[in-house]
């Protein structure tokens, strides 16, 4: 929890307007357990939660005067020290609730890069967290945002998000410009190793797909590596590759990448370029999904949405179903896609089967393997 003493306790909202949701999107109830998953992720303890009606958004504190009376009055019986919302907050939003509150308050966009600090390892990782939370805060700066050196640390307040308000836009600029220097040194470098793979011949894999569907535990698996596995949200952030066995006697690169996430903050898809660079160079996607989540079929549009943003819809790809040791054989599969167990190693010498069919068809005939069903 950084250098609190005792993890701080959460109180979640959403403001939602009253209006007929996009296809696809999840459910309010499940959006507020994600965030109450991201909360608990970033070390916090979530007191509650508390979906709001909003008939319209005020401009200068979103929720209305009524709201935020009943909200303070929450705050001060539940003992909470912040308050997190589901909602993306304008820089005087944020500053006028938590004048309000009398607590801090973030956005689900902080909390998200509040994870990331704590979770990235390498210089690479490193470098890419501070580059998300500098390209977020430093169009804050002139909001009137409260004081971050003031704070005490905690969630929302790790990494170079401790830097005091007062320093100036240049320098943060200044700062951003040589990180993202250093950044596209390191694209080169992994570039110039995914070429030199290509000149060997082994043909590039990447796993995709929505965070903590698996993919850590499935290339574990595959690759014999021991990359850190957790049951939490963005468990790994660091970019990893490694070499696997086709069944054939063949040998492929399989790349690990980070996790997806319902309208995944746009500094994150920037700054985490390098990491999805491996989705880029890949012959062949495979999109692991959680078998037993019950938001399942929503995460994969969300992961495919993504994609499709990044520039990547065109990519041959199969999808895996994981985690079908919880699930059994009722858990839903849509049609054509394998159900696995990264866990046990179910399903795999099918998946591999089709991993191999699918990268020796995309070379040799340079068309497209897309997924079924």
């Amino acid at each position: 929890m950084g250098v609190t003493d005792s993890p701080e306790r959460a109180w979640l909202v959403w403001a939602q307007r009253k209006r007929r949701p996009h296809p696809g999107a999840p459910p309010p109830a499940d959006l507020l357990e994600e965030l109450a998953s991201l909360v608990t992720a970033a070390g916090g303890i979530v007191a509650g939660t508390r979906p709001q009606p909003l008939s319209r958004e005020n401009p200068a504190t979103l929720i209305g005067s009524g709201t935020i009376a009943s909200l303070r009055e929450t705050v001060q019986q539940n003992d909470v020290d912040l308050v997190v919302f589901q909602n993306l907050l304008r820089p005087n939003q944020q500053a006028n609730l938590e004048r309000e509150l009398g607590v801090k308050v973030l956005d689900r966009r902080e909390v998200i890069l509040d994870i990331f600090a704590r979770r990235a390892h390498s210089r690479e990782g490193k470098l890419q967290v501070e580059l998300a939370q500098l390209s977020f805060r430093v169009g804050r700066l002139t909001g009137g945002r409260r004081d971050l050196s003031r704070l005490g640390g905690g969630i929302g307040t790790r990494g170079p998000g401790e830097k005091k308000l007062e320093e100036d836009r240049r320098r943060i600029r200044t700062h951003v410009r040589q990180i993202e220097r250093e950044l596209l040194t390191v694209r080169r470098t992994r570039t110039l190793h995914y070429r030199r793979r290509r000149e060997m011949g082994f043909p590039v894999v990447a796993l995709v797909g929505y965070t903590n569907a698996g993919k850590s535990t499935l290339f574990n698996r595959l690759t014999g590596a021991d990359v850190f596995v957790a049951d939490k949200l963005f468990a790994t952030l660091d970019p990893t590759a490694r070499r696997f066995s086709l069944p054939g006697g063949g040998t492929a690169i399989l790349v690990d990448t980070v996790g997806f996430i319902h309208d995944l903050p746009s500094e994150l898809r920037e700054a985490f370029l390098a990491t999805l660079e491996g989705i880029g160079e890949a012959d062949l996607l495979v999109h692991v999904g959680d078998g037993s989540s019950g938001e399942m079929e929503e995460s994969i549009s969300s992961v495919e949405k993504i994609l499709a943003e990044l520039g990547f819809s065109a990519k041959p790809s199969l999808l895996a179903i994981n985690k079908s040791d919880l699930t059994g054989d009722s858990g839903y599969c849509p049609p054509g896609a394998i159900r696995i167990s990264a866990a046990t190693g179910s399903g795999i010498p099918a998946l591999l089967k089709e991993v191999e069919g699918g990268v020796w068809l995309h070379r040799s005939s340079g068309s497209g393997l897309t997924r079924r069903g």
